[in-house]
């Protein structure tokens, strides 16, 4: 686990998530691990965040959160040409939202609580 907490600390991720309990976690967490994150509020957040800092590697984003969801982010970071890995997380598993996720070539789909062990081994396997 040390190697892929240390594969972590060297990967800059932008996380979205609306709800305040959750990120208010995430961010404790990976605080603790030293990982190099980014935190929005919400897909249009998140894009501007992203415009903003080019050396992020990997999105994380809840699915469903006001302003504009992470479907909709997924597709405008798409659409820009960027193939930046992207993973999801959802407190469900809505048949339409994976559909639209494999289309987009999203990297995996987390179900929440969130699991921060599949969360480390996802990111350890990742090519970046």
């Amino acid at each position: 686990m040390q190697n892929k907490i240390a594969k972590l600390r060297t990967i800059k991720i932008l996380f979205v998530e609306d709800e305040n309990d959750l990120i208010t976690i995430i961010s404790d967490t990976l605080s603790k691990l030293g990982a190099n994150f980014l935190t929005a509020r919400n897909g249009a957040e998140g894009l501007e965040i992203l415009k903003n800092n080019s050396d992020i590697q990997l999105v994380v984003s809840d699915i469903n959160m006001p302003v504009m969801n992470g479907i909709e982010m997924i597709r405008h970071i798409r659409e820009s040409g960027s193939d930046i890995p992207c993973i999801i997380m959802s407190a469900h598993t809505e048949p339409e939202y994976l559909k639209s996720a494999d289309e987009l070539k999203v990297t995996d789909y987390i179900l929440k609580p969130f699991d921060f062990i599949k969360f480390i081994n996802l990111v350890s396997e990742l090519e970046i």
